[in-house]
């Protein structure tokens, strides 16, 4: 295992992807860090759904205007069930959509530890998405997460980062 400090520091949003192939092997190590987020309670209320063939991939792309995702071979949609996750009693905050970021989030840095590139897109319509597959439609959609080889250096927004002071607020 890397060092994790290093890792999540060199893992960035890659808006250009090469289109290669991504072996089985790796498609399971991806889902399984998907699979070993931890979640609220650990009801576990997410499904991840893998767009393989080239006919899934291209519906999928209908969904959204974020056409630099093509190359992808592979690509990832995370959601989760808000009346199956952990609701806060105080609040009444449902915790769905943080349960699948944090999915999203496993396979993100699964997919960089393998030597791929990814991008967690946000921008796609889900109700066009339930229209094409119905099985996502009880579901709160939360990313598409296209993966491939990475054909591009990221841009200079990745290292730009706000200062400890603006982030961290010590009591």
């Amino acid at each position: 295992m890397k060092d994790f400090l290093e890792l999540a520091k060199a893992r960035y949003s890659v808006r250009g992807f090469d289109g290669r192939d991504i072996p089985e092997e790796d498609i399971d190590k991806i889902i399984e860090a998907g699979l070993a987020a931890p979640t609220g309670v650990n009801n576990q209320p997410f499904r991840i759904w893998v767009f393989r063939s080239e006919e899934a991939r291209e519906k999928l792309l209908s969904c959204t205007r974020m056409k630099f995702i093509e190359p992808a071979k592979v690509i990832f949609a995370v959601g989760a069930k808000p009346e199956e996750a952990w609701t806060r009693p105080f609040d009444e905050k449902n915790i769905a959509d943080i349960d699948a970021a944090i999915v999203i989030t496993h396979m993100m840095l699964e997919i960089h530890d393998l030597g791929y590139g990814s991008t967690w897109i946000g921008h796609f319509d889900v109700n066009a998405l339930a229209g094409l597959y119905p099985e996502t439609k009880e579901y709160s959609m939360v990313g598409l997460l296209p993966v491939s080889g990475i054909a591009m250096e990221p841009s200079e927004r990745h290292t730009r980062r706000k200062s400890r002071s603006e982030l961290v607020t010590e009591l």
